[in-house]
């Protein structure tokens, strides 16, 4: 009994194996168009500017080998690149911790049980998927120093508004305040953190007598501390790659105030024709936001509270 017990489980088994093997295949099959994609659009462009870094390539004539020059002079005779450095380094530094805080405190007055809120969540979340190109335009005009939106309503209480976008000393605030109207895409992200913290703990907070600062300081904020650490990271990768609204609303100027990063690696590969010089761009921003990240990893995330196992670290 036990030997046709043993035959019959040996039959089995190379069905089951087929079995599988042929849903591995499907699922193989259903991903591939991703896969190729992939590897054709990303992967590819990617292994194959490491080489382009290394050479003088303008397009119109094949790759000539010249090893670290590009690098060299980047870092020793470009002075633009400090420029667009300090340009993209200030506007990370103000946009992110101001379209954190602002996301978060909009998700927090949206989390509340007022009328029409599916409206104004709506209202607060369009800004969000508006086409970057279109909302460039858009903040042209209000931002416009003599008859924009911005400025008169300044006037109206006495202020007199500022050059805006053709100021070297408030272009970059200008933008940095145009991205905060785009701060509904984290807020949805905020919104969703909000609605999982279980209302158990607020309630048993109230009974042990906390008021409504204790419960946002020592309930939300450890609870809210996982999607805060994601927008941050996502916020200052995001944000070193600013480039749009500069290329549309100012072209870099005035004075090269607004001339980000990728701002000016574009202009090497499209405008100068120098693909090699810009592929060797391209990576050391890579380096740039790769250590920044792991930086921001290293300090941040250990105090980040998750609800299933303390602090991380």
């Amino acid at each position: 009994m036990a030997a046709m017990s043993a035959d019959a489980a040996r039959k089995r088994r190379p069905r089951i194996t087929r079995r599988r093997v042929m849903e591995n295949v499907t699922g193989y099959l259903f991903i591939s168009p991703w896969i190729v994609g992939f590897l054709v659009f990303t992967a590819y462009p990617m292994l194959i500017s490491i080489y382009y870094s290394l050479t003088s390539y303008n397009v119109l004539r094949p790759p000539e080998w010249i090893g670290l020059e590009n690098y060299h002079e980047l870092f020793f005779e470009d002075d633009r690149f400090l420029t667009t450095l300090f340009n993209t380094a200030y506007y990370v530094a103000f946009s992110v911790p101001l379209g954190l805080v602002l996301g978060f405190l909009v998700a927090l007055l949206l989390n509340q049980k007022i009328p029409f809120m599916p409206f104004w969540r709506t209202v607060y979340y369009l800004p969000a998927v508006t086409p970057i190109i279109a909302s460039s335009v858009l903040w042209i005009w209000v931002l416009e120093p003599n008859f924009g939106l911005l400025n008169r309503a300044l006037a109206l209480v006495g202020i007199d508004g500022p050059g805006w976008l053709t100021s070297p000393a408030w272009s970059k605030p200008a933008l940095i305040i145009m991205s905060l109207w785009g701060v509904g895409g984290g807020m949805i992200i905020y919104l969703a953190g909000l609605q999982g913290i279980p209302q158990q703990l607020y309630e048993a907070a109230a009974v042990d007598g906390a008021n409504s600062w204790h419960k946002f300081w020592h309930i939300t904020i450890p609870m809210m501390s996982p999607v805060l650490f994601f927008n941050l990271i996502i916020g200052i990768i995001a944000s070193f790659q600013t480039f749009t609204q500069a290329y549309v609303m100012t072209g870099g100027g005035p004075v090269d105030s607004t001339m980000f990063y990728v701002l000016y690696l574009w202009l090497n590969a499209f405008d100068y024709f120098r693909m090699g010089y810009a592929s060797a761009m391209a990576w050391v921003l890579f380096i740039i936001i790769l250590v920044i990240t792991l930086l921001t990893f290293r300090v941040i995330a250990p105090r980040v509270y998750y609800e299933f196992g303390s602090e991380r670290g």
